[in-house]
């Protein structure tokens, strides 16, 4: 990264200089300077991560507990095949179940509700009790399934992986 010598072209030459002479190169080439920054900007891009990982720390002990999940149980509502509707277990009856979740949104701090569902009953009663859902004040509704179904191409999952093996 010195400076370089020039030799002068042939009619550039200017009126009191010789001709066969060198002069200095007033430019300095930046483009190697650029390419070791931008190698080193990579280096140091992939080795940071890697000196914050795995650093010893001998931690106090403290009498605190671990930090909870969730605070509150999760509330159920469970639909059979017969028309019954349940909130955990307890049995309510259709035309009371937005009076009743409303009055439990307003004692839990969390919006959400899981909804279980017989796989016989139909979309449209399902619908319904999830707009229930939504009217009582719970707008976090999770559908409840069972693994090991069946997939897509209508084959048990349980029983292709337990072929596989």
């Amino acid at each position: 990264m010195g400076a370089a010598v020039q030799q002068p072209s042939s009619g550039g030459a200017r009126r009191g200089r010789r001709r066969g002479r060198a002069r200095p190169m007033a430019e300095i080439n930046v483009t190697p300077f650029v390419d070791v920054m931008l190698v080193l900007l990579i280096i140091f891009m992939v080795a940071a991560p890697l000196m914050t990982v795995g650093v010893p720390v001998d931690l106090p002990k403290t009498a605190a507990g671990a930090l909870p999940g969730e605070q509150e149980e999760p509330l159920t509502v469970t639909m059979i095949v017969g028309g019954e509707i349940q909130i955990q277990t307890t049995p309510v009856a259709r035309n009371e179940l937005i009076g009743k979740l409303r009055a439990i949104a307003a004692e839990r701090t969390s919006d959400r509700v899981y909804l279980r569902a017989d796989g016989a009953i139909s979309y449209r009663e399902v619908m319904q009790v999830m707009g229930a859902l939504n009217a009582g004040g719970f707008g976090n509704v999770g559908l409840v399934t069972d693994v090991a179904g069946p997939d897509l191409t209508g084959r048990d999952a349980a029983a292709t992986s337990g072929a596989d093996q």
